[in-house]
């Protein structure tokens, strides 16, 4: 059993009526928690933040590239995200776009689709074997920033913050 020291505290904070960001610090490096935020094999084990199983990890890490996610929760619903790799700096920065796919009874078109994507900026920072995560995400309104808060977004973003965690320190 790996020891994680840092459970659950990631900071939520909202700097605009746009944005959400997220802060974490990782007892691993910078090196690892990148390894475990963009291999398709290392996304499946935290993603899915203990409420169902990540069945599609896909991974085109490179500018333009795209990448897509869906899990199966435990009520048997696929959730999906997808987006496209704007800038990728490894090991310190990465910028994407996510789109949720919507749930099963949601029938959104593709242009709709964009219309609520948001852009995300990762960095990550090291300092004495520990790195900082942070997450920017910028939303096209502020209805939809707040609709993805109304989600419950952040007690699943903490879980999986903390599987994250538990696999970048289970690759040293």
């Amino acid at each position: 059993m790996v020891t994680v020291t840092s459970r659950g505290t990631a900071v939520v904070t909202l700097p605009t009526d746009t944005q959400i960001k997220i802060v974490r610090e990782f007892n691993a490096s910078r090196r690892l928690v990148y390894k475990a935020y963009t291999t398709p094999a290392l996304i499946k084990r935290w993603w899915g933040a203990k409420r169902g199983e990540v069945t599609v990890a896909e991974v085109d890490l490179r500018v333009g590239g795209k990448w897509r996610y869906v899990s199966v929760t435990s009520d048997g619903l696929d959730v999906g995200f997808h987006g496209e790799f704007r800038e990728i700096v490894p090991n310190e920065r990465i910028v994407w776009t996510e789109i949720f796919e919507g749930m099963p009874d949601m029938e959104l078109t593709p242009d709709q689709l964009d219309a609520s994507a948001s852009l995300n900026t990762l960095s990550l920072t090291e300092q004495g074997g520990r790195t900082t995560l942070t997450i920017l995400s910028d939303f096209p309104s502020r209805e939809i920033r707040d609709l993805v808060i109304e989600t419950g977004m952040e007690a699943g973003m903490q879980d999986a913050m903390d599987l994250l965690e538990e696999v970048a320190v289970s690759l040293a």
